[in-house]
């Protein structure tokens, strides 16, 4: 621990004089601690007194209903009996799902004879985008889920042709590092101790005892999927269509292969994406644990070190964060117009260790104000220097096999881990008095997401698909609004990458995913192209290959690119290369590639390939092209693009019309989920409720570091002290598609808690209207005009139920999800149960036959079409209560497949009416407030006089028809004196006989003190108004708070002045 320095230099600070002011004020607190004292003494040495308390009663709990009826798998739910008292998510989603898919509810072939049938009110399709195979379902897939399930059931129940296509990702690289672990753990064995066909024969064993977990988690969520159109992307189907796009784009010269620089993960042995590429940003220098090193790793870092000039005692300074790879350095680069190193351009400087000869090179690319102006030059190993090596003609030297070791070309570090190297490095530039300096630097790491290695740049020979033409067809789509991305915001990153696009480098080094269907000819009797490479010399164990030598020069060289054929299987191959090289069959060799294709390829291909593309099936041509891609925005490039670009180039089609991109999923404090933050939630812990012991019992389970788990630990007990309570599916779905919007969804468990009480609202609602029916009754909702005889309440409801169908199926067709959900809760909750149900009451008790027969029907019609706007949401709290309700027409068997409401087949909008409504409901609030006020209990009625302008006449007989929502009579008669007076605006003014209900003096008492305050208020901020530099000085926004606190108090004052004269004439 170091000592504390004050600019003085003094360890600690001199104690100051302290004003009589402080003094005054330090001796009244120690007054008060020494009262508080003796006031704690004497209650410690006062004997105790026991007091008899009542014992309290234990608070009962009542258990969840569960469902327990003998229901057969595929079996219609029973639900013949009563209700359970409360809602049970358990109860209410059990048997239903089953029911649903044996039903065939989900198929697009439902209600018709054929998908290729002609609808006249559409289709609609839409692919999921495919989980990994390896995966479990996280919140980003239950978000996926709520809304493209929502979408999904929205276009069905409007009648269209509707298919939701599942499949499932082979995940190249995630599944074959499982699968490796798994046979390490259980057998100690390497995929190479099994051998390649060996070891698929285990991922295919391990995909069909684990694979399918996903899916059950999808049907468990209540997604509306067509599961007998599920596809797998390394299944039959899928596969041919991979040959079959491979071999047609390599044919056209769209795929191409090339000796470039990809990302490289040496614990992989393989090449990745972009998007298996981490960027850890680090401040400075940061210790790093890298697999396969003991100690940590050092980065953020620049080690500067100095090139002698040859021949001349000059030198010049570089700085770099990877000092291993100045093994693999060419030369220096130096801007032209640098008059430091003008002299130097053209000479050579020397390579200490691998004594190669580094020429100083002009280019633009050198920023000259950035470190020493020199920059070293490794094309073999940067993506910068790469470009400048081939803009100078440099040889590129690469320096690591790879598994990440020096190559034999590295001098005295030849064979070793690249790391060490790193180390030794420096220590060798030291002892050559070469070395300068090492500076803290500001860098980003980038690391494989799957092995958490650090990513190599390096040379290898790939397979490319050239972009740049495709890129500008899925440009065009976008502007001439034939494709439409949702929100828009997007299409701006659209531009950006398909206008800075790079070719796609498609292979992988892997064994588990898509052979390459590519073969290398040699031909007898013609010779190779050598190619200098260093890296070539070692196998990709680091092995050294034998050099083969030719005795005899070859009459023919055939260029290395020129050598590949591709084809759907051998045969295939050998015609097309013998006719390719005008050579006889027998003369060929061919070697097959044992790469595999990106996992990108496949799912670039999945909007159509899952339909049996090549093949013209009856399902492509009745579902391709698509109507609607969903998915997270943050692969809109690696997947949404890619399948633009293979639509259009395969089919001659966009895959689909439109992009929806939802939010990406985050905490409540908008960090993103991570295992070590303790903060990634599984879905079907929200759904099924889980305890803080079994969170953190997940973390032991999961492959996260044993350093990491109590930082996990702590962050779930911070944030869910309790765990997590069981919220069901519904509330899961309801909330995910409430919070659907901008870039980050922060998620918190309690606000889908909150919808879990909407749920339990809905439920009593819907079972205390149920007892409205009489029994063996059946109604028909209402459809078009409305008959007469309803009353104004009556017409009230169904103008909010004919609004919320409006403002709902407005919010599906622009995606604004958070509206349509938003609109369904207020439906309910505030008009429904907080209105409808309160009016309903007297009707019921007292009203006329006609008024309860148009009650009924307007409920009936409200629950109907409540439950149906809802359904997409909350697919299972909505089929149980409609299975329920009592149904005239019955041949609909399930809500799922349901007519949804449309604004013709409710045209009962009635804005004044909801005015008026709005108007009286005012009324009776500010009735309630001042009950609340003087705690009057609800037994105890109070008379209600209104006074109202001769336009407003009409309010009078509105608020009869509600005041059981006031706990209040309305009275015709003119209002006595000392009535409470609450003015609603200034046409309406509520007289509220309190008489005899409240003691007049108590209250009074109460309203001086407030009056006091409100006074003193009021006094305050008018003497530092009237001050007179008040205008100048006091900051704009104060002088309005100010302003507007003053007429807010005064307004106050003036109605506690009328309600203390209005007690006392009581």
């Amino acid at each position: 621990m170091t000592d504390t320095v004050d600019q003085n230099g003094q360890g600690e600070e001199q104690p100051q004089e302290k004003t009589a002011k402080q003094l005054e004020k330090e001796a009244k607190k120690a007054a008060k601690l020494e009262k508080l004292k003796a006031k704690l003494d004497k209650k410690s040495s006062a004997p105790a007194v026991q007091k008899d308390k009542p014992e309290k009663k234990a608070k009962e709990t009542k258990e969840s209903a569960i469902y327990t009826a003998n229901t057969a798998p595929g079996e219609k739910k029973d639900i013949s009996g009563s209700m359970p008292d409360a809602y049970s998510p358990q109860y209410v989603e059990a048997a239903w799902y089953a029911w649903w898919e044996k039903q065939g509810f989900f198929k697009p072939e439902y209600g018709r004879k054929s998908v290729l049938e002609p609808n006249p009110k559409g289709k609609f399709v839409m692919v999921i985008p495919p989980p990994n195979v390896t995966g479990t379902l996280h919140l980003g897939h239950a978000l996926t889920n709520a809304v493209e399930d929502a979408i999904t059931r929205w276009h069905r129940m409007n009648g269209r042709t509707t298919l939701w296509n599942p499949g499932c990702d082979h995940a190249g690289i995630a599944t074959q590092v499982v699968v490796e672990k798994k046979v390490w753990r259980e057998e100690k064995k390497t995929r190479h101790d099994l051998g390649r066909e060996e070891f698929i024969k285990h991922v295919w064993q391990w995909k069909h005892e684990k694979g399918g977990r996903i899916y059950e988690q999808m049907r468990s969520l209540g997604s509306s999927l067509d599961w007998s159109r599920e596809r797998f992307t390394m299944d039959e189907v899928t596969s041919r269509a991979v040959t079959e796009a491979f071999v047609r784009l390599h044919d056209a010269g769209d795929i191409y292969r090339a000796n470039r620089l990809v990302n490289w993960s040496c614990a992989l042995k393989s090449a990745i994406s972009d998007i298996e590429v981490d960027k850890r940003e680090l401040p400075g220098r940061t210790m790093l644990s890298i697999p396969g090193y003991d100690k940590p790793v050092e980065f953020g870092v620049l080690v500067h070190f100095a090139y002698k000039a040859e021949g001349s005692g000059e030198e010049v300074v570089v700085a770099t964060t990877r000092v291993e790879t100045m093994l693999g350095d060419v030369a220096v680069a130096v801007h032209p117009n640098d008059e430091r190193y003008k002299h130097l351009i053209g000479k050579n400087l020397e390579h200490p260790i691998c004594k190669r000869k580094l020429p100083v090179i002009a280019d633009d690319y050198v920023d000259m104000n950035f470190g020493t102006g020199a920059v070293k030059i490794t094309p073999a190993h940067d993506p910068n220097d790469y470009e400048i090596g081939k803009r100078h003609n440099l040889p590129f030297i690469t320096i690591f096999d790879d598994e990440g070791r020096t190559l034999d070309n590295c001098a005295q570090f030849s064979g070793k881990k690249r790391f060490d190297v790193r180390r030794e490095i420096v220590l060798c530039l030291q002892q050559l008095g070469l070395y300068r300096e090492t500076k803290d630097h500001a860098m980003v790491v980038p690391l494989c997401s799957r092995s958490k290695d650090v990513v190599e740049p390096m040379l290898k020979p790939q397979w490319y698909i050239r972009c740049d033409k495709m890129a500008e067809e899925a440009i065009k789509a976008v502007k001439s609004g034939e494709l439409k991305i949702i929100p828009e915001v997007h299409e701006k990153i659209w531009y950006h990458w398909m206008e800075g696009i790079r070719d796609w480098c498609i292979s992988r080094q892997l064994w588990w995913g898509h052979r390459i269907p590519a073969y290398r000819v040699t031909i007898s009797g013609q010779q190779e192209r050598d190619v200098a490479m260093p890296a070539r010399r070692r196998t990709r164990s680091g092995r050294k290959k034998r050099r083969v030598r030719h005795n005899k020069p070859r009459p023919t060289v055939i260029n290395e690119e020129e050598r590949w054929v591709s084809a759907h299987s051998e045969q295939e191959a050998l015609t097309k290369a013998a006719a390719k090289f005008n050579v006889k069959a027998e003369d060929i060799t061919l070697c097959r590639d044992e790469d595999v294709l990106d996992t990108w390829f496949s799912s670039g291909l999945f909007p159509f390939s899952i339909f049996g593309w090549p093949d013209n099936t009856e399902d492509l041509e009745a579902f391709y092209p698509g109507s609607l891609l969903e998915t997270g925005h943050d692969i809109l490039f690696f997947w949404v693009a890619r399948m633009v670009f293979f639509g259009q180039r395969l089919l001659g089609k966009l895959p689909f019309k439109e992009v929806y991109l939802h939010p990406m999923v985050r905490d409540a404090h908008g960090r993103k989920m991570s295992k070590s933050l303790g903060n990634v939630v599984d879905p079907v812990d929200v759904v099924r409720g889980v305890t803080l012991d079994q969170l953190h019992a997940q973390l032991l389970d999961s492959n996260l570091d044993p350093r990491e788990i109590e930082k996990a630990k702590a962050g779930q007990a911070r944030d869910y002290p309790n765990g997590i309570p069981e919220c069901g599916t519904d509330a899961l779905k309801f909330a995910l598609c409430a919070m659907a919007q901008g870039r980050d969804l922060n998620l918190d468990i309690l606000r889908v808690q909150g919808y879990r009480f909407f749920c339990n609202k809905l439920w009593n609602a819907a079972r205390f209207a149920l007892l409205y029916f009489p029994p063996d009754t059946s109604y028909e909702a209402f459809s078009g005009p409305l008959p007469a005889g309803l009353s104004a309440m009556d017409q009230w409801m169904l103008s909010k139920v004919s609004l919320a169908v409006q403002k709902v199926n407005g919010g599906f067709r622009s995606y604004d999800f958070p509206a349509a959900t938003t609109h369904c809760y207020n439906l309910w909750l505030y008009d429904l149960c907080d209105v409808y149900l309160e009016y309903l009451k007297p009707v019921f008790a007292s009203g006329t036959e006609e008024e309860k027969a148009a009650a009924r029907r307007t409920l009936f019609t409200t629950l109907q079409l409540g439950l149906t706007l809802l359904s997409p949401f909350m697919c299972y709290v909505t089929e149980e209560l409609y299975q329920r309700l009592p149904r005239k027409d019955r041949s609909c068997l399930s809500i799922c497949v349901a007519p949804y409401p449309t604004e013709e087949e409710t045209p009962w909008r009635s804005e004044s009416l909801e005015a008026d409504v709005e108007t009286v409901l005012k009324i009776v609030h500010a009735i309630r407030s001042t009950r609340s006020e003087y705690n009057l209990a609800n037994k105890q009625k109070t008379t209600v006089h209104l006074v109202l302008a001769d336009d407003a006449q009409a309010l009078r007989g509105l608020f009869s028809k509600v005041q059981s929502l006031a706990n209040s009579e309305l009275s015709d008669g003119q209002p006595p004196a000392g009535c409470s007076i609450l003015t609603v605006s200034d046409k309406i003014e509520v007289h509220l006989v309190l008489k005899g209900l409240i003691d007049p003096q108590k209250e009074i008492t109460k309203l001086e003190k407030k009056k006091e305050t409100l006074s003193q208020t009021i006094s305050k901020l008018q003497q530092a108004m009237a001050a007179d530099d008040y205008s100048t000085k006091v900051p704009a926004e104060v002088q309005k708070a100010n302003s507007e606190k003053l007429t807010q108090s005064q307004g106050e004052l003036e109605r506690l002045n009328a309600a203390m004269e209005s007690l006392k004439l009581m």
